[in-house]
């Protein structure tokens, strides 16, 4: 899970992320809109933006240095501590019967797979694979039975001696055969199987999978036997990279490129390894982005292409000093953006006894908030579709999709307030002084961290920012909006692009990119404090406080300032991005807050630890697996076994968006906006950028022949 970056589902290899639900019964469910439309998935936001050409324009050779975010502890992407660059390695190296298309959807891998399907369903379900008869392991080996045996025993859960992260789907195989010869794979299931094309996907070779010692440790460090396009080369953790060549032994298309280097570089110092030249390819910041866009020429026609949308503002003709440098500086890198294939949600702890654990509160605070106006202070300031995220399940344009979010409702001040008052949170009525050391409202955390000081100035702005609204409590947390103004003055003002006016004010503090245009209107008076049994209705918001989580600090603030209207205050808590996650998210030490989940094409699977009804342990702890809100219900949960046991692929759909319209009307969870992706590339490098649901085609990348685009390809490193 990452709370400003796509982290990990728990889905077919990575380790992933969390969300909430409420008692059956309470709310009537309207029905699904959308229903009648043949297909309600739709289609993506945003499409891939990787600078397309057919392989004959792409010249032979040449090394991409491609920043990422670390050098993996581990090769397995099956491993608890397997991360985003273990499941790139695997991409480009390992075989995977299916991938995903643009639109988030699993299609067959041609290069693997001649052929899988449901060949029988009664008394088993049996699916048969057909593999390509020239696919080879690198050591000359065929692929085969024998390593989808090995990799089901070591992810069946069955043997405890292999310390896998998860064992879904596996888990309901029976056995697995050789077919009529050897490149055919029989796989029976015990219990009916939806997700079965999640499985294999990637594919270890046998003496990876064979043993739990192979397993445990084998393929951490290294990778003898791999079968894609590339193979690893090297690992150099002093030197923080990795090395993946050419595979000689690879059957398809040949990679165009000699080498990917892959180099861990932190995100704060991409800018300046691209333009020192040491870079060719990074994910960037909305900051870095706007300074690499000013080097790229601008188009005639803007709409033409996702890269062609301003990432500047309105008018880059006049250019300050620094400006100029820095369109020297990034010479030959343009800016490819698309949508990921992740969003991020506001998290609504109902766990404990606080005021969330209240589902007439939890839909209020949803009631509460205008996410379009959420969704275009993140996005149109990047040029990038605006539109909220309609399912915590599936993304726009995936065969899951509809957006469900009519079962909550939209921003409506008015019902808020009534399901407060049916809360028993009364305005205005007495509050007891708080006694230092005592508690808070919302959550019974221990109030940690380090605390927001006020709004802090924004560096080389020399526009006048307005008074403070923040009121500091006793314990030196503040609280959003706690002043004798009113919320008009607080929330009229647009965010800050990178220090500077861009059509009004600049809001002190704000993430670099977002602002809301000159004469957005300004929100209606705020009302009194809420109070119930002498204590005010008040939220601990925890948010990090690294340099890049500055737009998860904007959206914060924002949502505090929608939910002052309705009478919650907010208490904003900047913890350090180390302890974020682990010590505040996952062990329910918060009331609100801000993190992503990626999307998954097999949501039945991926999607059900995040959402199930925690449980007792043994031991007499909650285990709430990755439903880090601490909301579900029985309900919820049938409705994933179903969707994930019947074979009947319209059925399924129509289950899990059963399923997501519940998950809205419990509030524990409330989806904002899909994340931008922002990718630096030369401008002669084609088929890479910002993939957004793709999988990367890593043998068709490579830098385009001298003449065919205007820089020359750099040379080998």
């Amino acid at each position: 899970m990452s709370h400003d970056g796509v982290g990990t589902r728990p889905g077919r290899g990575s380790v992933m992320r969390a969300a909430a639900f409420l008692t059956a019964g309470v709310l009537a469910l309207p029905v699904l809109s959308g229903c009648s439309d043949p297909d309600p998935a739709g289609k993506p936001l945003a499409g891939q933006d990787i600078a397309p050409a057919a392989r004959a324009r792409i010249a032979d050779g040449g090394t991409l240095r491609w920043a990422v975010d670390s050098v993996p502890e581990t090769l397995n992407t099956f491993q608890s501590d397997a991360d985003t660059t273990t499941s790139r390695i695997a991409q480009a190296t390992l075989p995977s019967m299916y991938r995903l298309d643009e639109s988030g959807r699993p299609e067959r891998n041609e290069a693997y797979l001649e052929s899988a399907k449901v060949v029988e369903t009664e008394p088993k379900q049996v699916v048969l694979y057909k593999l390509d008869q020239q696919a080879v392991w690198s050591d000359g080996r065929e692929i085969g039975a024998a390593d989808f045996a090995a990799q089901w025993r070591a992810l069946s859960g069955k043997d405890s001696a292999y310390w896998t992260a998860r064992n879904a789907g596996y888990d309901r195989i029976q056995k697995i055969e050789r077919g009529d010869n050897d490149l055919e794979v029989r796989v029976t299931f015990a219990r009916s199987y939806a997700d079965w094309q999640s499985l294999f996907s990637p594919l270890y070779p046998k003496e990876v999978m064979g043993t739990p010692d192979s397993f445990n440790d084998g393929a951490r460090r290294k990778l003898k036997v791999s079968a894609g396009p590339f193979t690893v080369r090297k690992i150099d953790r002093k030197g923080d990279e990795i090395r993946l060549t050419r595979n000689p032994r690879w059957w398809g298309e040949p990679a165009k490129l000699n080498e990917i280097v892959l180099r861990a570089v932190p995100r704060d110092q991409r800018a300046a390894e691209l333009a020192a030249g040491r870079l060719d390819l990074a994910d960037v910041d909305p900051a870095a982005a706007r300074r690499i866009a000013i080097a790229a020429p601008r188009p005639k026609n803007p709409s033409a292409s996702p890269s062609g949308t301003p990432l500047m503002g309105p008018d880059l003709r006049k250019l300050t000093p620094v400006q100029r440098k820095d369109k020297e500086r990034f010479h030959g890198f343009e800016v490819r953006k698309s949508l990921e294939p992740a969003y991020t949600q506001l998290a609504l702890n109902g766990g404990g006894d606080g005021p969330l654990a209240d589902e007439r509160v939890r839909r209020a605070v949803a009631r509460a908030l205008d996410r379009e106006k959420i969704a275009e202070t993140v996005l149109r300031p990047l040029g990038l579709p605006t539109e909220p995220v309609g399912s915590h399940l599936a993304l726009s344009g995936q065969a899951a999709y509809a957006d469900n979010s009519g079962a909550i409702g939209g921003q409506d001040t008015a019902e808020a307030q009534a399901l407060l008052a049916d809360a028993g949170w009364v305005p205005g009525g007495p509050v007891k002084e708080k006694k230092k050391g005592e508690k808070a409202a919302g959550s019974e955390a221990d109030k940690t961290g380090k605390k927001e000081e006020g709004k802090e100035k924004e560096k080389g702005s020399e526009a006048k920012t307005d008074k403070k609204t923040d009121k500091k409590s006793d314990d030196g947390t503040y609280i959003v909006g706690e002043d004798n103004k009113g919320a008009d003055e607080q929330d009229s003002r647009p965010l800050a692009q990178d220090g500077k006016q861009y059509g009004g004010k600049q809001l002190s503090g704000g993430a670099p990119g977002a602002y809301a245009p000159q004469g957005t209107a300004a929100p209606a008076a705020a009302t009194r404090q809420l109070a119930k049994d002498g204590k005010a209705l008040t939220l601990r918001f925890v948010v990090p406080d690294g340099e890049g989580s500055g737009t998860l600090r904007t959206v914060a603030d924002r949502i505090g300032h929608m939910l002052k209207r309705v009478g919650i205050r907010t208490e904003i808590t900047k913890v350090s991005d180390e302890s974020y996650f682990k010590d505040h998210i996952a062990s329910g030490q918060y009331d609100l807050a801000l993190y992503s989940w990626p999307a998954s094409a097999f949501p039945a699977t991926d999607a059900r630890p995040i959402y199930a009804k925690p449980v007792p342990a043994a031991d007499g702890s909650l285990n709430v697996e990755q439903n880090y809100t601490r909301v579900g219900t029985d309900q919820v949960d049938q409705l994933f076994e179903q969707a994930v046991s019947t074979l009947d692929e319209s059925e399924s759909r129509s289950l899990i968006r059963k399923a997501d319209s519940r998950i809205w009307a419990a509030a524990g969870s409330i989806p904002l906006y899909q994340r931008p992706q922002l990718t630096a590339a030369r401008t002669n490098l084609a088929n890479a950028g910002a993939f957004g649901f793709g999988t990367p085609v890593f043998e068709d990348m490579g830098f385009l022949k001298k003449g065919a685009a205007g820089q020359p390809a750099p040379t080998a490193s």
